[in-house]
């Protein structure tokens, strides 16, 4: 009789800390998340994240963070084939819970330079005492590769939008394409300043509480809208929506008489209305988001592709989320969306993209020469070596899919108990 051999579960973890989030997790090789901490730094209300601030916490808060995941996926309901020292874990030296991981992977860029240096600091450090081998990610890839890890979704054209990037994806003979992004600064970025210039706080983030407001909304309020092609032009909307806040404050200052303090009255189509912040927020808010459904539409029908795949800090929004499952179902397709767990960086992302990169390449890590960081990787800088260009040809089978309704209601529910 033949013998079956049963392939070694390898088992990563990951460090994120590209902005103002760091965040560990630990992933093993057959894609189950075994843990994904994170925690955030929130920058005085009417300010921005500054680097060295923003570095200073990642430093207070990372071995503390590492303990807390290790400890959290070696526990002994996620290890019940494990060894036989399962029960002594909670008495292991962080040294100890160490040994349990095969790999260490870290985000390489982009993002703040301040910010990647400690990350990078503290895996080569670890990588050193636990006599492990390193990886090095791609931020954006990382994001890509858990939507698909999570959602099931095989071959979508890709939105991704967040703070500090904005871009429209598709793969191609291994690489992830760029077909269109922002020309000045991503739409993430828009909606955080914005957020401060409605001095609005920034817990638990400007542009959850952007998207809380839009939705008081009532009267829209017009904006420039400003699609190139398949790029969009986003600062030129940002200094139009401070100019009419600038505008509101001023008007506000000479009705003082007026019962809602926060609302003044302006010009719009040579009525005289009152607009409110709540319908800046919510006209900002749709404005750009019909910018990126057009630009991202534009490249599925390029790429003769039905569905998409959102990721990144800003597709948590759920009305992003509703626009986008609007045109994909328009179109024959699906949205596939994740929640602020994997939407928002995260360090499980970085362990399991590390993880197919690492294994593709022969289970051979990166040389601690090579293990630097930097502020600026494209994303289709990257040679893809472990998609399989077969798996593209078609779309997700029907048998592959998971019931609509019940996904975006539990995944809705969830969301709202975290919130």
């Amino acid at each position: 009789m033949g013998t079956t051999v049963v392939a070694k579960r390898v088992i990563a973890i990951g460090f994120e800390g590209s902005a103002n989030k760091i965040g560990v997790g630990i992933v093993s090789s057959d894609g189950t998340i075994l843990s994904n901490v994170r925690r955030t730094y929130s920058a005085p209300d009417g300010s921005g994240f500054l680097p060295r601030e923003t570095a200073n916490h990642h430093k207070r808060v990372v071995l503390d963070l590492t303990e807390e995941a290790l400890r959290e996926a070696f526990d002994d309901d996620n290890n019940s084939n494990d060894d036989d020292n399962s029960n002594d874990r909670k008495r292991m030296t962080l040294k100890e819970l160490g040994n349990c991981v095969d790999l260490i992977c870290f985000t390489k860029g982009p993002g703040m330079g301040a910010c990647l240096i400690v990350v990078a600091l503290v895996v080569r450090t670890l990588s050193q005492i636990w006599n492990k081998p390193i990886q090095t990610v791609n931020h954006c890839i990382a994001h890509i590769e858990m939507g698909r890890l999570v959602t099931k979704a095989r071959n979508p054209v890709v939105l991704y939008a967040s703070g500090g990037n904005t871009q429209v994806i598709a793969y191609n003979e291994n690489k992830y394409r760029i077909f269109g992004e922002t020309i000045d600064i991503a739409v993430g970025n828009a909606l955080d300043r914005f957020a401060r210039c409605l001095e609005l706080s920034n817990d638990p983030a400007p542009g959850y509480n952007i998207e809380q407001l839009a939705k008081q909304g009532k009267n829209f309020v017009e904006f420039p809208y400003n699609c190139k092609g398949m790029d969009i032009n986003v600062g030129g909307i940002l200094t139009n929506a401070e100019e009419k806040v600038a505008a509101m404050k001023k008007l506000k200052e000479k009705e003082m008489h007026h019962d809602d303090a926060t609302a003044s009255t302006i010009e719009n189509d040579k009525d005289k209305i009152i607009i409110t912040k709540a319908d800046l927020a919510m006209s900002f808010q749709e404005t750009i988001f019909a910018m990126l459904i057009e630009v991202t539409e534009r490249a599925m029908a390029h790429c003769d592709a039905n569905d998409v795949l959102i990721v990144g800090g800003v597709g948590c929004n759920l009305r992003l989320q509703e626009m986008m499952d609007i045109m994909a179902k328009e179109r024959g397709g699906k949205l596939y969306a994740t929640d602020e767990r994997y939407c928002i960086d995260n360090g499980a992302m970085i362990a399991y993209t590390g993880l197919l990169e690492y294994l593709a390449n022969g289970s051979v890590g990166v040389p601690l020469e090579s293990t630097t960081c930097t502020q600026r990787f494209r994303t289709d800088s990257v040679y893809v070596t472990w998609r399989d260009d077969d798996e593209n040809e078609k779309g997700d089978d029907d048998d592959d899919k998971k019931d609509e309704d019940e996904y975006y209601n539990e995944d809705e529910s969830s969301r709202k108990k975290r919130r």
